[in-house]
């Protein structure tokens, strides 16, 4: 029976401790012999990172079977290399599973039920991510910490033979020629090593470089940039022969995939170019955006907006698989014409699934996406397109969303403007968990891709430059305010969240702006000359290409931090924290927080222990998405039923 309550009121079956357990993290996935297996977040073991498996046959279509634990409680497969980590996981060609602790960022390998044994020295400022194994060899991403100084990377070859648990030097440093390296891959023959390098002040994305170096004595004698280095930010190398890489480039604007042959020449040959990207930030290192089939195909990620998966034919055709996904596609295996993908769909929260490219219809969900609410609970996402100030905003609305509730008559929706991080980043059409269950409350949601989001060709990420603080806020008000004159939004009760940068997008825009009536902000950064102190070595000069290089522009991060104008911040705001985060500190959300105080501005101040950058315990999700519906209540006036009332200061 339909009931008749105000919007914001409705009365939804998505309880936060489902969503908790509804959304849980995918951390790669891969074929083991005649298995699936795949990391997973566990939130209610902390948001450890565990792996599991199941039998390939069962994962087509037989999840009845519960999946198989590879890796046993309490331990945790998680990097730290770049803060961000990734590739915290694989196995060798005999099975086992090779994995980075987070407790102690030494590599662990599993040969049996025995136990995890270390493949790596305890003690050492070391730490390890972006694991494979190519060619019979553990290759790893090494990050070596010594006191003040900026950390070291290089490339490494770790032995199995657990000599290097003794001896630190066993671990053989393949290549150490860059601040950051990423992505490297063996030639099948061992003689040639090709990666992905990249210098401060360059972020991966901006200005990267695609290095091929000889292999001799199971080192690299020297090496040769082949792409890249000029303005574009080539990725993941591939061998498909001896002398032949696969690649990601963005020369056109757009990362597309190139072929290039190790000629004297160096002929590089675009493969089916496309107003779209193959590609994306590198902000973590398992990323994969495309993968070569046993035949020579390739099925690769074309993003415009959305995401979609297609196959590249051995003479350039391109067949548009039809997949139920549309956002955060990986490729994370293949096999033969199978492929391993996790991704979001329209109305799904992330999977991993099954694919089949020659049968995309009898794809199969091994992982993930589980619901225990129907499909006419999600919202269906609907792409949509602003005018601002220097041109169009992407964003994608999710409408209040409930078979069983409808508004009274004439009343418009609250609406929350969802911001997203890095600001280097991008959102999809995609309806997660966390989304319906505002929306199943009768609260919209606007996802927007500011300015400066990837997704939309490097032009549209370049409009960020130098105007952090100043493009993201103008878009993200354009983009709140057309919803609110198109009629789907009330004007009067419109809110704003975001973490990290999309925090930092939060706080100033409620400083610079009267549009938004609440705001929360999720480990924001208040403060740029804190940040640029305080930052970790991955983002350490980011904030010059995103603001200007200290000293000469430091009249220029004064005058944009919000905490330089706390007094224009008068919007009541929920602020919350990771007490572990190193890459925004807790500093920054205090400062927040007693300039808010002194201003009497009604507020309230959540911190997590426990919790870095990024939420991952069950009760820390929980807590954080019953505060803000309850919050939004309080301030944009309307009852939150079932919901405990937060205390505002």
């Amino acid at each position: 029976m339909t009931t008749t309550s105000p919007y914001g009121s409705w009365p939804s079956p998505l309880s936060a401790a489902e969503v908790s357990a509804a959304s849980p993290r995918l951390e790669g996935a891969r074929f083991v012999g005649d298995e699936v297996w795949w990391g997973e977040s566990v939130p209610e073991q902390g948001g450890r990172t565990t792996i599991r498996r199941r039998a390939a046959s069962v994962a087509s279509g037989q999840r009845e079977e519960p999946p198989v634990e590879v890796l046993p409680a309490p331990w945790n497969a998680r990097s730290r290399v770049h803060e961000y980590g990734g590739g915290a996981w694989t196995t060798t060609d005999d099975g086992e599973l090779v994995f980075v602790e987070k407790e102690d960022q030494r590599i662990w390998i599993l040969p049996s039920d025995d136990g995890p044994r270390p493949l790596t020295p305890e003690g050492t400022d070391m730490r390890f991510g972006g694991l494979s194994f190519q060619g019979g060899r553990l290759l790893a991403i090494r990050e070596t910490h010594t006191g003040a100084e900026a950390p070291h990377r290089d490339i490494v070859e770790v032995p199995l033979d657990r000599s290097a648990v003794w001896n630190a030097s066993a671990i053989v440093s393949l290549t150490e020629d860059s601040d950051f390296l990423a992505q490297p891959a063996l030639s099948a023959d061992a003689s040639h090593l090709a990666w992905i390098a990249w210098n401060h002040p360059n972020m991966p994305w901006d200005t990267a470089e695609l290095r091929v170096g000889r292999i001799e004595d199971g080192i690299v004698a020297e090496w040769t940039t082949i792409a890249g280095g000029a303005g574009t930010a080539p990725l993941q190398p591939v061998w498909t022969g001896e002398d032949e890489l696969v690649y990601s480039d963005d020369p056109t604007g757009r990362w597309n995939l190139w072929r290039l042959r190790l000629t004297a020449d160096l002929h590089h040959e675009p493969i089916a170019p496309a107003d779209a990207d193959t590609g994306g930030p590198l902000w973590a290192l398992g990323s994969r955006w495309f993968g070569m089939l046993d035949d020579g195909r390739f099925v690769a990620v074309r993003t415009n907006g959305e995401d979609h998966v297609v196959v590249i034919g051995l003479d350039g055709s391109v067949t548009p698989l039809s997949l139920d996904v549309t956002a955060n596609v990986v490729i994370e295996d293949v096999r033969g014409a199978r492929v391993l993908l996790s991704a979001a769909g329209a109305r799904g929260s992330a999977a991993l699934w099954l694919v089949d490219v020659d049968d995309p219809a009898g794809a199969s969900r091994v992982a993930g996406g589980d619901s225990p609410w129907g499909d006419e609970w999600m919202p269906q996402p609907r792409p949509v397109t602003f005018t601002g100030p220097r041109g169009p905003v992407h964003a994608f609305d999710y409408p209040p969303t409930n078979p069983d509730a409808v508004a009274p008559e004439n009343e418009l929706p609250p609406y929350v403007v969802f911001v997203h991080g890095g600001p280097t980043s991008h959102v999809g059409g995609a309806a997660s968990a966390k989304i319906a269950y505002f929306t199943s409350r009768g609260i919209g949601v606007l996802d927007v891709n500011y300015g400066g989001s990837s997704g939309y060709g490097r032009a549209y990420r370049e409009r960020l430059l130098g105007q952090w603080g100043i493009v993201d806020v103008d878009d993200v008000v354009a983009a709140a305010r057309g919803l609110a004159q198109s009629g789907r939004a009330d004007p009067d009760r419109l809110a704003i969240a975001g973490g990290s940068a999309g925090g930092w997008t939060v706080l100033c825009a409620l400083v610079a702006s009267d549009t938004f009536a609440a705001g929360i902000s999720r480990y924001g950064v208040a403060d740029l000359r804190r940040l640029a102190e305080d930052t970790h070595d991955f983002e350490g000069s980011y904030h010059e290409s995103l603001v200007g290089p200290l000293p000469e522009a430091e009249e220029i991060y004064i005058e944009r931090s919000p905490l330089s104008h706390l007094e224009r911040l008068r919007t009541p705001l929920l602020i919350e924290q990771g007490l572990e985060d190193l890459v925004v500190p807790p500093s920054q959300s205090e400062a927040v927080r007693d300039a808010l105080a002194a201003g009497g501005v009604p507020h309230a101040y959540l911190a997590f222990e426990g919790e870095g950058h990024g939420f991952r315990r069950a009760e820390t999700v929980v807590r954080t998405l019953e505060a803000e519906v309850a919050f939004l209540g309080q301030i944009l006036g309307f009852e939150t039923p079932g919901l405990p009332a937060l205390t505002l200061s």
